[in-house]
Formats: C-alpha cells, sequence, structure tokens
C-alpha cells in the first residue's frame, strides 16, 4: 500500500480582532485573567453572513495553489466542522460547488476539534488504499456563532478561522502513524445541547440558551492530559519512533496550560512545540489546520521533519497523528 502525503496547505483568518480588552467590556473578566489561565490574547471573529464554507473556501484556494492541483482534479473533500453552514445539505457540498471541484465526493466530519486530524486519517486511508488520488481535507469553524457571549467561562476562549490542505499519494514518507481514541460517556462535558434531533429547536430550547456551547472545563482539563498524552505515545508506538524524534509537535490550540502539561509529560523540549493559540484562541478543528499551516510557512517544517500533530476535543474524542514530510 502507498501512503498520503500534504502537497498544499492554505489558510483564512477573518479580519476581526476581538481582544481580551474588548472582552473586559462585555463580560466580568479581564486581560490578566484570561492571559493567566488560557494563554489567548485574541481572536477572529467572522463578518455578519460569513459562514463555515466561505471560510474553507479562502483557505482551500490557498492550498490549491500551492499544491499545484487544480479543483476538477480533487476526487474527494472531506470538512471537518461543528458549525456547519447547514445541519444539510453538507459544507463540504457547499464547497465543491464554490471550488467547481464537480468530480469530488464530499461529505463533513463531526469531530470537534479533532476534526481535522481525523480528516487526515480517512484521507490517508482513501489514498493509501487506492481508493482516491487527490483529496481535500478542511478544518473550517465559525465557533463565535455558538459561543454565549454572556457566560464569561467560555467565550473567552473561541474563535473563527479555517485551514486546508491537499493530499496525494506518495512511495515514501508522508502519513507514518494514526491513533484515533473516544470516549461517548463523557460527552456531557463539553456539549451544544439543543439543534439535533434530542432536543429540537423550540421556544423553550432558545429561552435556556441551549444553542450556545456548554463546557466543565476543570473536568474537561484534567481528561485532555490524559488523553493526549496517551494519544501521542500510541501514535509514536506504531511509527515506531520515540518523542525524541519528533522535530514539531503541534498540539491541539485550546489552552496554554494544556499545551504546556503534555509537552512535559511527553519530554518535548520547548522549541519543538508550536504554539499559535495567542493570536486565536480555540478554533476547534480549525486549530491544529492553521497550525499547521502556520508552521509550515514559516519554515519550522523542512524536508524529512517529523511532525506529530495531537488533538482532543468534545465527544469526547482525540486523536494524533505522525508526519514524514516529503
Amino acid at each position: 500500500m502507498k501512503s498520503a502525503k500534504i502537497v498544499g496547505l492554505g489558510k483564512y483568518l477573518p479580519s476581526n480582532r476581538l481582544t481580551n480588552t474588548d472582552l473586559e467590556k462585555r463580560v466580568e473578566t479581564s486581560d490578566e485573567w484570561i492571559t493567566t489561565r488560557t494563554g489567548i490574547k485574541e481572536r477572529r471573529i467572522v463578518s455578519s453572513g460569513e459562514a463555515a464554507s466561505d471560510l474553507a473556501y479562502q483557505a482551500s484556494l490557498v492550498a490549491l495553489k500551492r499544491a499545484a492541483i487544480a479543483a476538477k482534479d480533487l476526487d474527494a473533500i472531506i470538512v471537518a466542522t461543528v458549525t456547519p453552514d447547514t445541519q444539510f445539505p453538507s459544507t463540504a457540498c457547499y464547497l465543491q460547488n464554490l471550488l467547481g471541484a464537480s468530480k469530488a465526493s464530499c461529505f463533513d466530519l463531526s469531530a470537534a476539534c479533532s476534526g481535522f486530524v481525523y480528516g487526515l486519517t480517512v484521507a490517508w486511508q482513501f489514498i493509501a488504499g487506492g481508493f482516491y488520488g487527490n483529496v481535500l481535507v478542511v478544518g473550517s469553524e465559525v465557533l463565535s456563532a455558538i459561543t454565549d457571549w454572556t457566560d464569561r467561562s467560555t467565550c473567552v476562549l473561541f474563535g473563527d478561522g479555517a485551514g486546508a490542505a491537499v493530499l496525494t499519494a506518495t512511495d515514501k514518507g508522508g502519513f507514518l502513524s494514526s491513533y484515533l481514541g473516544a470516549d461517548g460517556s463523557a460527552s456531557d462535558i463539553l456539549i451544544l445541547p439543543a439543534g439535533g434531533s434530542r432536543h429540537p429547536a423550540s421556544i423553550d430550547t432558545v429561552n435556556k440558551r441551549m444553542h450556545y456551547m456548554k463546557m466543565r472545563g476543570n473536568e474537561l482539563f484534567r481528561i485532555a492530559v490524559r488523553v493526549m498524552v496517551q494519544a501521542a505515545k500510541k501514535a509514536l508506538v506504531k511509527a515506531d519512533l520515540s518523542a525524541s524524534q519528533v522535530d514539531l509537535f503541534i498540539p491541539h490550540q485550546a489552552n496554554e496550560r494544556i499545551i504546556s502539561a503534555v509537552a512535559a509529560r511527553m519530554h518535548i523540549a520547548e522549541d519543538k512545540i508550536y504554539r499559535n493559540i495567542v493570536r486565536y484562541g480555540n478554533m476547534s478543528s480549525a486549530s491544529s489546520a492553521v497550525a499547521l499551516c502556520e508552521a509550515w510557512e514559516e519554515g519550522k517544517i523542512k524536508k524529512d521533519s517529523i511532525v506529530l500533530m495531537d488533538t482532543f476535543g468534545g465527544g469526547l474524542v482525540w486523536g494524533s497523528c505522525i508526519i514524514k514530510w516529503v
């Protein structure tokens, strides 16, 4: 079986910046409190009418151009998102239309903050099995649409953005391993309660603010560190590598303290950790996608670099993958 490699990366961040100082005017909080507990200074917020497919489109255009692959040559489009344009059709279908990728099959993937790693893993398997040749994977989120701006414990955390990757086949290097996990028994720790078949939209669900994210942060922190370490170690074992052989560690950008705790337990040196949480906050599936793109743009990823991506999100779900850059 062949493997898959990433041949093009792109990102898109809305131009609107929401700083901690701005949030001080909305809720009872402070720049010092937010920075100390999360590491976030600002986040990007979409303009009115801007949806997940719009962000995905802009990121995809950059990724396709860098890959030198035309949209018409895409075999599949996978969009990882928890904030789709609509429940159906999929955001991937809207993106296909915007790109003019008429040959591509399309579907959305819902794995919260681990969505991009899940999507990369699925695309890799499609390509390795010979089912598809060129696959576009996008993490695109408009979390501002489901953020309760009156809840100071959550509204400081999230932002909007999109990142895209174009994958194709390779005979050497590329994706070396992946590990995906989940624990549905803890699904209520991070959840969007209403809008699905369990609690369809109603006057009651709107009045109870059930269409906004709910999170129990302290519980989430403890679990996140444990399972992210577990996922990274299992991916390393599958790739027959040690943590010392990792050139760049790209953890999910959810919280600075989680990033530091995971890296410390993995014994990964500070200069090998990529961070951009200070600029964007948590963008769910888009966080890993944007971080990977920016790390490459900044020259932190070179030929033969071993890149370890590690994620965790609502579900609960987690996932890690290892890529040898070619």
